[in-house]
């Protein structure tokens, strides 16, 4: 080759540069750094411009491996020489430093190698000025970090320190392109990389020029995934430099909260623990540090904390969660409109609802809570909601935890009671439309979900009549069941509430009602409660017995002669006679000792053995008879008209007259039954 090609290089130097062995190849460089070194002192910047385009075309860009090698180490000597001049190396950067890059992806591991080598040198002497190039170096060697090859990933460490130093040194540097170029890296799933984009986040983080935290929602998602990584040493190191993220941005006059948050979201379900526990983390401090800027996030919040309120969870995370959910609570005070401006009801009723079918006892109870807290904190708001949120409370009462059941209960118990103080009508109208369709829903309920009544029944009505009044449930119970067509069911639910009413302590005071029948409104209450009863005869004399209806039962007796006598009305006798052997039944037990002011109590309870054969019960209610003195002759005393009751027997008039339209309802109820019976028979033949 002739040396005119090659100018300013000589033949020589083109055949050292050319050499398979190193030590040839440095030669030919040492000599072009001295040429170099003449050309500067000659101030013969043409020929460093001709020298520069010599190496990059005829030797950098070449097909061959060896000329490669020597046209990045010719470059590196001439930045070196140039270097003793920092003007003019300044003058040539923009062509030293991009072949040299280029060839960080060449195929041969050797040339990538040679070139960080010479990035290496270039950035020694050029310092600070390499700061124009970093995003390009950064991306380099971000993915130098991943080569497969030892040697190159020795000298790509090697130039990465010597960058952080630079970048420590000077702080000046395109920070928007970098975290461009950050966000996308952030996402590779390479160990090494990951461990090099976390090694470079701390240090610009330390920097006090470089405000990278500005820029965390562009890269703190990638963030996140790294602190899964397999790696204990990356996850430390991430964890690190998350943390000291943390705590600058509780330092911080304003952080933006709308771009951070949703990212915590996703990772508070993340799989992995420490993940999980750092998204947590950031929420609770979030929310003492937004306040009321986390209120539009709520309902996506809850959505990703209340399923770790879980007892399988670790229990930091378990013990966190609950923290922050009882935190973001504290946020939903203020009733007023301006105080709860952001928050989104809707999506977070659906949230807590969906949170009901959790296997988690916690998740359930927490969800609850949340929607009893704003059925408290805005009930007129709830209400435009109720109909999406009320099948999910019902269905939550078949729930199998008693803690669950009770707050659900509390939750449509508050829903149901009017304002305290009567002052808002409209509200008081809703909560009285859905006590009365609450009440239709929970007994289709008992009748369509098998053994829900009998497992469940009494500890839901008991519980009802102690979050409002026993007076209010029974009504509205009674109501519904002298309307409905199910005559079995009907028959069973009041079987189910009159043994309640009698046993229950919860029901004392409606029982102590309906003692005292010479008021007007506690003989209303017996006559509603007297109808549906008569679905069930025994219950019904029951309720007699509970009234001191004394003389009436004694009625009702003539009629049981004529109904057809199961084996399921003989063992409704049994049972009510073990109830008269029960402390509520004292006061019937202690009148038995007056037999002549309470012969119509005498006579029905004899009349209830002659319905009985002779079994156990029978015995027992024979038994405690035979103690009453003087039996016989006490009975003269019902046709005594001149021997006045005593005053707990003496009922109001409009009570009297309404017996014998009550007896005529009973039969009209028996009849009914006795004819369903029979077609229900038929349909089992057919």
């Amino acid at each position: 080759m002739a040396d005119k090609d090659y100018s300013p290089l000589t033949s020589s130097l083109v055949k050292g540069l050319n050499e398979k062995l190193y030590d040839k190849r440095k030669n030919a460089a040492l000599e072009i750094e001295k040429m170099v070194k003449q050309f500067v002192a000659a101030n013969e910047k043409t020929k460093i411009e001709q020298l520069i385009s010599v190496l990059r075309r005829e030797f950098i860009f070449s097909d061959n491996t060896n000329s490669r090698k020597g046209g990045l180490i010719g470059l590196a000597g001439t930045a070196i020489a140039l270097g003793q001049s920092g003007e003019v190396l300044n003058e040539f950067l923009r062509e030293l430093i991009p072949p040299v890059l280029a060839c960080f992806e060449a195929p041969d591991s050797r040339v990538r190698y040679y070139a960080c080598e010479t990035m290496y040198n270039i950035s020694k002497v050029a310092r600070g000025e390499t700061l124009a190039f970093f995003v390009r170096i950064f991306d380099g060697l971000s993915k130098l970090a991943a080569d497969p090859d030892s040697s190159v990933k020795s000298g790509a460490e090697l130039l990465d320190r010597l960058m952080k130093d630079i970048v420590t040194e000077h702080r000046v540097f395109d920070i928007t392109n970098f975290v461009g170029l950050l966000s996308e890296r952030i996402f590779s799933v390479n160990p090494h990389t990951r461990q090099f984009l976390v090694s470079w986040l701390t240090v610009l983080d330390s920097v006090p020029d470089i405000h990278l935290l500005n820029y965390l929602p562009n890269f703190l998602n990638g963030l996140f995934k790294i602190l899964s990584d397999q790696s204990g040493e990356i996850r430390r190191g991430c964890e690190n430099i998350m943390t000291e993220f943390l705590r600058e941005l509780k330092e911080k006059d304003e952080v933006d909260f709308a771009a951070i948050v949703p990212i915590l979201i996703m990772y508070c379900q993340s799989q992995d623990q420490l993940t999980k526990f750092t998204a947590i983390t950031w929420v609770n401090e979030f929310v003492a540090l937004a306040k009321r800027k986390m209120l539009p996030f709520v309902a996506e919040l809850l959505g990703s904390i209340l399923p770790s309120l879980a007892s399988e969870v670790d229990v930091k995370i378990r013990d966190l969660a609950t923290l922050t959910n009882q935190n973001l609570m504290k946020l939903v005070t203020d009733p007023t409109d301006n105080g709860l401006e952001g928050f989104n009801l809707a999506p977070t009723l659906s949230v807590l609802t969906l949170q009901f079918l959790s296997k988690s006892i916690p998740t359930r109870v927490a969800s609850l809570r949340w929607v009893l807290k704003l059925q408290r904190c805005m009930p007129d708001s709830i209400f435009k909601h109720i109909d999406e949120i009320a099948p999910a409370l019902l269905r939550t009462l078949s729930d199998q935890t008693d803690k669950v059941v009770l707050l659900d209960l509390e939750v449509l118990a508050e829903v149901s009671t009017p304002s305290p103080d009567g002052s808002t009508a409209e509200r008081d109208k809703n909560s009285a439309a859905f006590f009365d369709k609450f009440i239709e829903d929970l007994l289709q309920l008992f009748s369509t979900d098998d053994g829900l009544l009998e497992k469940r029944g009494a500890f839901i009505i008991r519980h009802l009549c102690l979050l409002m009044t026993p007076e209010r449930i029974y009504r509205a119970l009674a109501g519904k069941l002298v309307a409905d067509d199910d005559l079995e069911f009907a028959g069973l639910m009041v079987q189910n509430l009159s043994i309640i009413l009698i046993t229950a302590p919860e029901l004392y005071p409606l029982r102590k009602q309906l003692k005292d029948l010479s008021k007007p409104e506690n003989c209303s209450l017996f006559i509603a409660l007297y109808r549906p009863w008569c679905h069930s005869p025994i219950s019904t004399f029951a309720l007699c017995l509970l009234t001191q209806c004394y003389d009436h039962a004694c009625d009702l007796l003539q009629k049981f002669a004529e109904l057809e006598v199961t084996v399921g009305f003989l063992v409704e006798i049994d049972k009510l006679i073990q109830l008269l052997e029960s402390p509520v039944f004292t006061y019937v037990r202690m009148q038995l000792l007056e037999p002549q002011k309470n012969a119509y109590l005498v006579k029905a309870l004899y009349g209830l053995i002659m319905l009985l054969p002779q079994s156990t019960a029978y015995h027992t209610l024979k038994a405690r008879l035979d103690c009453v003195p003087i039996i016989i002759s006490s009975l003269k005393y019902i046709e005594d008209t001149s021997n006045k009751p005593p005053a707990y027997l003496q009922h109001s008039k409009e009570l009297q007259a309404a017996f014998p339209e009550l007896l005529a309802h009973f039969d009209v109820v028996q009849k009914r039954r006795a004819e369903t019976t029979v077609q229900r028979h038929r349909a089992g033949i057919e």
